[in-house]
């Protein structure tokens, strides 16, 4: 599967059009919601037009796949990631007050990511094709930075004093709002792995 998974990556970096399977340098999500309701961190926030940079520099450390129960587990690092997004947020965090809509950059640093699927078979033909059924992820950050533009309606002081908050406090911050952002990430590789499976079929992404 490292093999299959590294043979993938030229195509991952450059997309594959025709298959509709889009590039994964940048990698590009139209829009994502994080509406985290209670708890120290209370916030809806909505970001568009994400450009995630450095996705295509992943390290395979481990892979656990059984054939038997069709699931597999990657253990994935990344040296890095960078994202820049426009953003739009209204709440509080750990008590703080936070507003503001504009743009956002991030830079993420020493990513230990693990990725577990469970798949159906699918028979197209005469070929055998995965389904992605469940899809769970899992991240730990090793480091983080983080700038939010024109927060408060662009007051400077205000800005700048959340914008320090934010980094200095961004292990706190990460910890609430990782199970709504773990959820949402699985829901868009979940459908990006399955534009893969669909089209390549087993013999091909797995060859005996």
């Amino acid at each position: 599967m490292k093999e299959s998974i590294e043979t993938l990556r030229p195509l991952l970096v450059d997309g594959i059009p025709e298959f509709d399977i889009p590039s994964i340098e940048p990698l590009i999500i139209p829009e994502v919601i994080i509406d985290q309701g209670n708890g120290p961190v209370s916030v809806k926030s909505i970001y568009r037009d994400i450009n995630v940079h450095g996705p295509s520099e992943f390290v395979i450390k481990n892979v656990r796949f059984d054939f038997d129960k069709d699931k597999v587990k990657v253990k994935i690092w990344f040296p890095w990631l960078q994202v820049n997004t426009n953003y739009s947020m209204d709440g509080r965090i750990l008590m703080m007050p936070i507003k503001g809509s504009g743009l956002s950059y991030g830079n993420y640093t020493d990513i230990d990511a693990t990725v577990s699927m469970k798949a159906q078979r699918l028979q197209k033909g005469n070929e055998t094709f995965y389904n992605i059924k469940d899809f769970f992820v899992d991240f730990n950050i090793g480091k983080a930075s983080l700038f939010f533009d024109n927060l408060f309606n662009g007051e400077p002081q205000l800005g700048e004093a959340m914008n320090l908050f934010l980094n200095d406090n961004w292990k706190s911050v990460s910890k609430e709002i990782k199970p709504v952002l773990e959820d949402t990430i699985a829901k868009i590789f979940k459908k990006f792995s399955n534009k893969i499976f669909h089209k390549y079929p087993i013999r091909v992404l797995f060859p005996e």
